[in-house]
């Protein structure tokens, strides 16, 4: 049987070590980072690790910051799946964390990868284009969405902001880690991508000068339906109106333009799950 997570024997290392650094560059996500790392702090997202059955780096272990059966028992659980495990003071491992109380648990761990041809995809599959979109907390409370409505890819242009940011993987409650998504350099990259797989493009724009834009009540969405969203402040890239996609709207009954981001994508994806499925 496991040993207790009081009993884990590990070194103790301090602020000047690597690893330690190496989690403060993920946290402030300032560094390449091109193995796809993210720092998990705390039980709820140990979890998620170790659910999505991910490749931990990294973990670090307070034994001090314990509040809970569970935690120590995750301790044990982490440490035994880790490529190296370290015990830290209550001072380092506040370093490596922005939340408090973060159950003496952290973890470098490492994203999972799809290519674009292995992602699985149903003759009905609902994805979502992320054009451009910059603010970490808009990008993951998207990827919830996404889960939530049961959409199957998450396609990313022009991207602003990493999957690892932190703020992703918290807005997302650790979606991100089971949501497939792929990430391409060119939109045009995309539409092909998209149209090679058979799927009506729509364009999420209240003012969609091109072409006239129609009420997202009135969208036929059978069949594989793609959502393309736009940057909270530009709106989508001039590249996407060059593939003769038809364009989608949400009404604005008030003085406001627009709605975030990610509110508009629980519209139109709630909207675009409830007819697939006859609701």
């Amino acid at each position: 049987m496991p040993a207790p997570a009081s009993d884990l024997d590990l070194q103790q290392i301090g602020l000047s070590h690597p690893r330690i650094k190496q989690a403060v560059e993920l946290i402030k996500n300032t560094a390449p980072n091109r193995h796809r790392l993210f720092v998990a702090e705390g039980l709820w997202a140990s979890n998620a690790v170790l659910e999505a059955g991910l490749p931990v780096r990294t973990f670090f272990w307070c034994p001090e910051a314990i509040y809970s059966d569970e935690a120590r028992k995750r301790s044990v659980e982490l440490a035994a799946r880790a490529e190296v495990a370290y015990r830290v003071s209550e001072k380092t491992m506040a370093r490596i964390c922005e939340r408090d109380k973060v159950d003496g648990l952290v973890s470098v761990a490492q994203m999972p990868f799809w290519e674009p041809d292995t992602v699985p995809l149903s003759d009905g599959a609902l994805v979502v284009v992320a054009d451009g979109i910059e603010i970490p907390g808009n990008l993951g409370t998207l990827i919830r969405t996404l889960d939530a409505c049961g959409a199957e890819c998450l396609v990313l242009t022009n991207r602003r902001t990493r999957m690892t940011h932190p703020k992703v993987f918290r807005g997302s409650h650790g979606m991100s880690l089971t949501i497939p998504y792929l990430e391409f350099e060119q939109p045009d990259d995309a539409a092909e991508w998209l149209k090679e797989r058979g799927f009506t493009v729509y364009l999420a724009d209240t003012d969609a000068s091109d072409q006239p834009a129609q009420h997202y009540r009135h969208v036929d969405y059978s069949g594989r339906t793609a959502i393309v969203l736009g940057n909270e402040r530009y709106g989508i890239s001039r590249p996407w109106y060059g593939h003769g996609f038809g364009a989608v709207f949400v009404p604005m009954l008030g003085a406001a333009d627009s709605l975030n981001v990610s509110i508009s994508a629980s519209v139109l994806l709630y909207e675009a799950r409830a007819r697939k499925d006859g609701w």
